[in-house]
């Protein structure tokens, strides 16, 4: 019995210090949950005024205007006239840019911009689309076979000095040129049911390779619908910014003081449903230049190409004729831009959309390359 008597008394020693761990443990499981009820919550993002009218229901929206013509201090101003005002306003803010109010006088006509082609570093052709017209799909057309004949592997397709309009057919057979035969384009919604026009693509495709688009945020109407189009049927690559979301077609309706009512009658959208308007095409890259910045490229890229708005110079290095003259072009160039700064030249153009471009096709390039070559 005396062997038994030591594991004994250690049970008992050590009854009372378990049973206080079995107490203290739920203590210590308890203080989780307290810990996690304290936690701060992240704060909500403030409520829009659209969202806040919104939230209102037919009963406030009455009780709104009868407390406003009680207590407002300037009730008396509340006319019937006024109140349409409101209205008027409220709705073309609410329904931009499917509304808007034009003057009486029509704008001017806008100087028609040209198509352009350039191969750009050996390897890119540069489509520069211009305005939509039959002359410039022809153009294009030429262009595409001159890619084809010099087996170029990329291509971009500048939408940026592309004017807005609606002439969704001209842009289904521009989007026909580079998407597969066959497939749903988009679909021209009007008001009123039935009222649908469905656009597909009727011929092969004219090219094949890596696409980029290009946009910026005046790119509108028919050219966004293009740049959403390319994306979703040839898997083009669209640099540059959000582009207007004015993918409709407009109606313009004279108002008896001269003005003009611009609305929205019909409506762009892609297979499944996916809207471009009011939304836009927001670009796969976004590169952030100014409006001003964007018209002086495109300016000088009809006057001396693309390829030196994106292409880096290389600098003067020494070699060997240097060496047995006397002279060394790199202290050359450093002193006569010593001296030209005095004049304080502006810096040189850069399109920096059109340079991310020519490092994506790089990219994929040397990507598909790589897989080509391991088989995958």
């Amino acid at each position: 019995m005396k062997r038994f008597a030591a594991p004994a008394l250690s049970l008992l020693l050590c009854a009372p210090v378990c049973a206080q761990e079995k107490t203290a443990k739920p203590n210590v499981e308890t203080a989780v949950p307290a810990f996690r009820e304290t936690a701060p919550q992240p704060p909500k993002a403030p409520q829009t005024l659209r969202e806040a009218v919104d939230a209102l229901s037919e009963a406030d929206l009455k009780e709104f205007l009868n407390v406003l013509r009680e207590h407002h201090i300037g009730a008396s101003k509340l006319t019937e006239t006024e109140l349409s005002r409101a209205r008027v306003q409220g709705l073309l803010e609410r329904l931009a840019p499917g509304a808007s109010l034009l003057p009486s006088a029509p704008p001017t006509s806008a100087e028609e911009s040209p198509f352009r082609f350039e191969v750009v570093d050996s390897r890119v052709g540069y489509l520069r689309l211009g305005g939509l017209s039959a002359a410039h799909l022809a153009e294009l057309d030429t262009a595409l076979q001159t890619i084809g004949t010099r087996t170029l592997p990329a291509a971009i397709l500048d939408l940026r000095a592309t004017p807005s309009g609606s002439d969704f057919e001209l842009a289904a057979k521009v989007s026909e040129r580079f998407c597969p035969k066959g497939r749903v384009l988009f679909t021209v919604k009007r008001a009123g049911a039935g009222q649908e026009m469905i656009l597909t693509s009727k011929e092969e495709p004219r090219f094949r390779g890596v696409l980029v688009v290009l946009v910026d945020a005046d790119t509108s109407g028919a050219a966004e619908v293009i740049a959403a189009v390319l994306r979703t049927q040839a898997k083009a690559l669209v640099i540059g910014q959000r582009t207007r979301g004015e993918a409709v077609e407009f109606s313009e309706i004279p108002l008896p003081s001269g003005k003009r009512l611009r609305v929205a009658v019909a409506e762009v959208s892609l297979p499944e449903n996916a809207a471009v308007f009011p939304g836009g095409v927001q670009p796969d890259v976004s590169v952030e230049v100014s409006p001003e910045t964007t018209t002086a490229l495109l300016k000088a890229a009809l006057e001396s190409g693309v390829a030196p708005l994106a292409l880096e110079t290389e600098r003067p290095r020494m070699n060997e004729a240097a060496l047995v003259a006397g002279t060394n072009p790199e202290l050359d160039a450093i002193q006569a831009a010593a001296r030209a700064r005095g004049d304080k030249p502006k810096a040189p153009l850069r399109d920096a959309v059109l340079q991310r471009a020519l490092d994506a096709i790089t990219t994929i390039t040397l990507f598909e390359a790589a897989a080509k070559k391991s088989g995958k």
